[in-house]
């Protein structure tokens, strides 16, 4: 584990303060991360989505791409178009995929986020096992200011929106998977064994999030790097009205 962790820790800019561990160590609050935890998975998958749909994907591949992820948001979102149905779900290969012409990074971005998002998604059908056997509610819940916080700083217009979007991206794998480090300690047998489980494929989202940046900036990407990196560090250093997975320091609630 710490061999995982040592390059994960080296990229952040602080480790998650012992107040929100103590908070989210609490059996109450055990809902409230895996409900938010389920979600944050799904997300991950939504937004390398988001980047094959923008950056890489003809309309053929866009709609197979979309085809393969909406049962999963159907889950969450629409679980009424599931009953009494069976969930049939697809997988999507490289190979399968449609992309433009006039893509430039097509292919790093095709293999790198097909192959996270078919992750992504194996961890949010485990997460919705784990919820499904504790009688954990699976519903949408109202989400941190975390990811939203860190997408007001993307710059305007391309490659810079890209570039911005690919570093956040890192940011938000390499603090997943310092979070699962910090809680799985604390957790029963089981979660701590999925915790750590994910550990290794957190750690090579973030690199593959951040190599895919230097492949898009005309520049070096150190200085946005430390910007961001550094923005990303007060979300999670200062104090934060609302508790979820990648909140801040709990606040009075």
């Amino acid at each position: 584990m710490e061999r995982v962790l040592a390059p994960v820790m080296a990229f952040l800019h602080g480790e998650t303060p012992a107040r929100w561990t103590a908070e989210a160590r609490r059996p109450e609050r055990l809902a409230v991360v895996l409900q938010d935890h389920l979600l944050c998975e799904l997300k991950a998958a939504q937004t390398a989505v988001w980047l094959l749909r923008r950056y890489a994907l003809d309309k053929a591949g866009s709609e197979r791409l979309q085809g393969w992820i909406r049962p999963f948001e159907d889950r969450v979102y629409r679980p009424h178009l599931l009953q009494g149905k069976q969930l049939m779900v697809s997988e999507v290969t490289p190979a399968g995929l449609s992309c433009r012409p006039d893509a430039p990074l097509a292919a790093p971005l095709v293999e790198k986020m097909v192959r996270l998002i078919k992750e992504e998604l194996h961890h949010f059908e485990q997460v919705r096992e784990l919820m499904l056997a504790r009688g954990v509610a699976i519903e949408p819940i109202r989400a941190s200011r975390y990811a939203a916080s860190l997408m007001q700083l993307v710059r305007s217009g391309d490659p810079w929106v890209l570039v911005d979007r690919l570093i956040i991206g890192a940011y938000i794998e390499a603090r997943s998977c310092e979070r699962f480090a910090a809680l799985a300690p604390y957790m029963d047998e089981e979660l701590q064994r999925f915790y750590l489980s994910l550990l290794r494929s957190e750690a090579r989202h973030y690199q593959d999030y951040l190599a895919l940046a230097q492949m898009a900036s005309p520049e070096p990407i150190d200085e946005r790097v430390r910007e961001i990196g550094e923005a990303e560090w007060r979300l999670i250093a200062e104090p934060d009205p609302l508790f979820r997975f990648h909140s801040g320091v709990p606040s009075d609630l």
